[in-house]
Protein backbone atom coordinates (compact mmCIF):
# COMPACT_ATOMS: atom_id res chain seq x y z
CA UNK A 1 0.00 0.00 0.00
CA UNK A 2 1.33 3.69 -1.18
CA UNK A 3 1.95 6.10 0.98
CA UNK A 4 -0.81 8.35 -0.02
CA UNK A 5 -3.63 5.78 0.43
CA UNK A 6 -2.34 5.37 3.42
CA UNK A 7 -2.62 9.64 4.29
CA UNK A 8 -6.60 8.59 2.91
CA UNK A 9 -7.51 5.96 5.28
CA UNK A 10 -6.39 8.67 8.19
CA UNK A 11 -8.62 8.66 11.68
CA UNK A 12 -11.86 9.98 9.88
CA UNK A 13 -12.27 11.17 13.69
CA UNK A 14 -9.06 13.46 13.17
CA UNK A 15 -10.61 15.41 10.79
CA UNK A 16 -13.47 16.88 12.36
CA UNK A 17 -11.52 19.47 14.99
CA UNK A 18 -12.69 18.30 18.59
CA UNK A 19 -12.85 21.47 21.48
CA UNK A 20 -9.86 21.63 23.16
CA UNK A 21 -10.53 20.94 27.13
CA UNK A 22 -8.58 21.04 30.19
CA UNK A 23 -9.67 19.88 34.02
CA UNK A 24 -8.60 22.12 36.49
CA UNK A 25 -6.91 20.40 39.64
CA UNK A 26 -9.27 18.13 41.73
CA UNK A 27 -12.34 17.92 39.02
CA UNK A 28 -13.53 14.79 37.65
CA UNK A 29 -14.91 13.71 34.57
CA UNK A 30 -18.24 15.10 35.48
CA UNK A 31 -17.51 18.26 36.59
CA UNK A 32 -17.48 21.35 34.37
CA UNK A 33 -14.97 21.51 31.80
CA UNK A 34 -12.90 24.46 30.57
CA UNK A 35 -13.44 24.76 27.29
CA UNK A 36 -10.00 26.89 25.53
CA UNK A 37 -12.02 27.56 22.43
CA UNK A 38 -14.44 30.07 23.82
CA UNK A 39 -12.06 32.07 25.39
CA UNK A 40 -11.47 34.09 22.55
CA UNK A 41 -13.29 37.06 23.83
CA UNK A 42 -16.21 36.85 21.53
CA UNK A 43 -19.86 36.69 22.42
CA UNK A 44 -21.79 33.34 21.68
CA UNK A 45 -24.46 33.53 19.80
CA UNK A 46 -27.03 33.83 22.24
CA UNK A 47 -25.59 36.11 24.30
CA UNK A 48 -25.16 38.90 20.92
CA UNK A 49 -28.76 38.12 20.31
CA UNK A 50 -29.61 39.45 23.80
CA UNK A 51 -28.00 42.53 23.57
CA UNK A 52 -29.51 43.24 20.06
CA UNK A 53 -32.75 42.51 21.54
CA UNK A 54 -32.24 45.09 24.28
CA UNK A 55 -29.87 47.91 21.79
CA UNK A 56 -33.07 47.88 19.81
CA UNK A 57 -35.39 48.09 22.58
CA UNK A 58 -33.59 51.00 23.86
CA UNK A 59 -33.67 53.17 20.07
CA UNK A 60 -37.54 52.25 19.91
CA UNK A 61 -37.76 53.97 23.62
CA UNK A 62 -35.79 56.93 22.35
CA UNK A 63 -37.47 56.72 19.21
CA UNK A 64 -40.68 57.15 20.93
CA UNK A 65 -39.51 60.10 23.20
CA UNK A 66 -38.40 62.47 20.46
CA UNK A 67 -41.92 61.53 18.60
CA UNK A 68 -43.74 62.42 21.43
CA UNK A 69 -41.72 65.89 22.15
CA UNK A 70 -42.30 66.78 18.34
CA UNK A 71 -45.69 66.10 18.50
CA UNK A 72 -45.56 67.95 22.17
CA UNK A 73 -43.57 71.06 20.14
CA UNK A 74 -46.20 70.79 16.93
CA UNK A 75 -49.31 71.02 19.72
CA UNK A 76 -47.76 73.86 21.36
CA UNK A 77 -47.25 75.67 18.31
CA UNK A 78 -50.32 75.29 17.07
CA UNK A 79 -52.05 76.53 20.05
CA UNK A 80 -49.73 79.55 20.50
CA UNK A 81 -50.40 80.22 16.22
CA UNK A 82 -54.50 80.15 17.41
CA UNK A 83 -53.95 82.86 19.88
CA UNK A 84 -52.27 85.11 18.07
CA UNK A 85 -54.55 84.83 15.19
CA UNK A 86 -57.66 85.36 18.25
CA UNK A 87 -55.68 88.40 19.81
CA UNK A 88 -54.93 89.90 16.36
CA UNK A 89 -58.83 89.65 15.44
CA UNK A 90 -59.60 90.95 19.39
CA UNK A 91 -57.30 93.86 19.31
CA UNK A 92 -56.43 95.26 15.69
CA UNK A 93 -58.46 98.04 16.58
CA UNK A 94 -57.22 99.40 19.46
CA UNK A 95 -55.79 102.62 17.96
CA UNK A 96 -59.12 103.04 15.81
CA UNK A 97 -61.09 103.01 19.47
CA UNK A 98 -58.62 105.20 21.53
CA UNK A 99 -59.25 107.83 18.51
CA UNK A 100 -62.83 106.94 18.96
CA UNK A 101 -63.05 107.39 22.64
CA UNK A 102 -61.42 110.59 22.43
CA UNK A 103 -64.43 111.92 20.17
CA UNK A 104 -67.14 109.91 22.59
CA UNK A 105 -65.54 112.50 25.50
CA UNK A 106 -65.58 115.59 23.50
CA UNK A 107 -69.35 114.59 22.61
CA UNK A 108 -69.77 114.13 26.40
CA UNK A 109 -69.00 117.36 27.10
CA UNK A 110 -70.75 119.28 24.02
CA UNK A 111 -74.09 117.38 25.68
CA UNK A 112 -73.13 118.95 29.06
CA UNK A 113 -72.13 122.37 28.10
CA UNK A 114 -75.69 122.88 26.19
CA UNK A 115 -77.80 125.80 27.36
CA UNK A 116 -81.30 124.48 29.78
CA UNK A 117 -83.32 126.58 27.22
CA UNK A 118 -82.07 124.46 24.46
CA UNK A 119 -84.58 122.92 22.83
CA UNK A 120 -85.57 119.12 23.68
CA UNK A 121 -85.87 117.70 20.15
CA UNK A 122 -81.96 118.69 19.87
CA UNK A 123 -80.66 117.51 23.44
CA UNK A 124 -82.80 114.10 23.10
CA UNK A 125 -81.38 113.29 19.74
CA UNK A 126 -77.79 114.12 20.86
CA UNK A 127 -78.50 112.02 23.72
CA UNK A 128 -79.61 109.18 21.37
CA UNK A 129 -76.23 109.18 19.51
CA UNK A 130 -73.93 108.96 22.36
CA UNK A 131 -76.39 106.03 23.38
CA UNK A 132 -75.47 104.35 20.37
CA UNK A 133 -72.06 105.25 20.33
CA UNK A 134 -71.46 103.14 23.94
CA UNK A 135 -73.97 100.00 22.12
CA UNK A 136 -70.77 100.19 19.20
CA UNK A 137 -68.35 100.25 21.47
CA UNK A 138 -70.12 97.08 23.51
CA UNK A 139 -71.02 95.39 20.62
CA UNK A 140 -66.65 95.50 19.51
CA UNK A 141 -65.74 94.75 23.16
CA UNK A 142 -64.94 98.24 24.66
CA UNK A 143 -66.00 98.64 28.11
CA UNK A 144 -66.29 101.25 30.09
CA UNK A 145 -64.47 101.88 33.39
CA UNK A 146 -66.54 104.21 36.21
CA UNK A 147 -64.95 103.09 39.43
CA UNK A 148 -66.48 105.21 41.91
CA UNK A 149 -66.38 103.93 45.45
CA UNK A 150 -64.30 101.00 44.29
CA UNK A 151 -60.88 100.25 46.12
CA UNK A 152 -58.00 101.88 43.80
CA UNK A 153 -56.44 99.35 41.39
CA UNK A 154 -52.87 100.85 39.62
CA UNK A 155 -53.90 98.13 36.69
CA UNK A 156 -56.84 100.55 35.77
CA UNK A 157 -56.64 103.29 37.12
CA UNK A 158 -54.45 106.44 37.10
CA UNK A 159 -54.52 108.77 40.66
CA UNK A 160 -55.28 112.62 39.96
CA UNK A 161 -55.19 113.48 43.15
CA UNK A 162 -55.58 112.05 47.00
CA UNK A 163 -58.66 114.13 49.49
CA UNK A 164 -59.53 113.34 52.77
CA UNK A 165 -62.78 111.26 53.09
CA UNK A 166 -64.21 109.24 55.72
CA UNK A 167 -63.58 106.24 54.03
CA UNK A 168 -61.28 103.76 53.61
CA UNK A 169 -57.83 105.04 52.20
CA UNK A 170 -57.52 104.17 48.74
CA UNK A 171 -61.19 104.12 47.98
CA UNK A 172 -62.18 106.17 44.80
CA UNK A 173 -63.91 109.41 45.81
CA UNK A 174 -63.63 111.04 42.17
CA UNK A 175 -64.02 110.20 38.29
CA UNK A 176 -62.10 112.72 36.05
CA UNK A 177 -61.90 110.35 33.28
CA UNK A 178 -63.44 107.31 32.66
CA UNK A 179 -61.61 104.54 31.36
CA UNK A 180 -61.90 101.69 28.87
CA UNK A 181 -61.06 98.05 28.10
CA UNK A 182 -61.28 96.05 24.79
CA UNK A 183 -61.84 92.61 25.32
CA UNK A 184 -60.95 93.10 28.80
CA UNK A 185 -57.03 94.35 27.81
CA UNK A 186 -56.59 97.91 28.93
CA UNK A 187 -57.18 100.93 26.26
CA UNK A 188 -57.49 103.64 28.99
CA UNK A 189 -56.75 103.87 32.45
CA UNK A 190 -59.34 105.71 34.52
CA UNK A 191 -58.32 108.86 36.45
CA UNK A 192 -59.43 109.05 39.22
CA UNK A 193 -59.17 110.94 42.83
CA UNK A 194 -59.00 108.52 45.72
CA UNK A 195 -59.59 109.13 49.56
CA UNK A 196 -56.23 110.18 51.88
CA UNK A 197 -54.75 108.10 54.72
CA UNK A 198 -55.51 110.15 57.59
CA UNK A 199 -52.39 110.55 59.61
CA UNK A 200 -51.77 108.17 62.98
CA UNK A 201 -50.41 110.37 65.99
CA UNK A 202 -47.73 107.32 66.57
CA UNK A 203 -46.85 107.00 63.14
CA UNK A 204 -48.52 104.56 60.50
CA UNK A 205 -49.25 101.42 62.10
CA UNK A 206 -52.03 99.93 59.31
CA UNK A 207 -50.41 98.11 56.80
CA UNK A 208 -52.86 99.29 53.79
CA UNK A 209 -52.55 103.11 55.27
CA UNK A 210 -50.25 103.84 52.66
CA UNK A 211 -51.55 103.30 49.02
CA UNK A 212 -49.23 102.89 46.34
CA UNK A 213 -50.77 104.91 43.54
CA UNK A 214 -47.96 103.54 40.79
CA UNK A 215 -48.28 100.94 38.31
Amino acid sequence: MSTEDNKDQKDPDMNNEQPRTIKTENQTDDENIVNLDGMNGEPSLEMSADMMVESLQKDLLEARERTMRALADAENTRKRAMKDREDAGKYAVSNFARDLLDFGDNFKRALESMPDDMPESVTGGLEAMERELLATFDRHGIKKIEPLDEMFDANFHEVMFEMPADKPAGTIMQIIEAGYVLNGRLLRAAKVGIAKAAPAEDGPTDPGASIDTKA
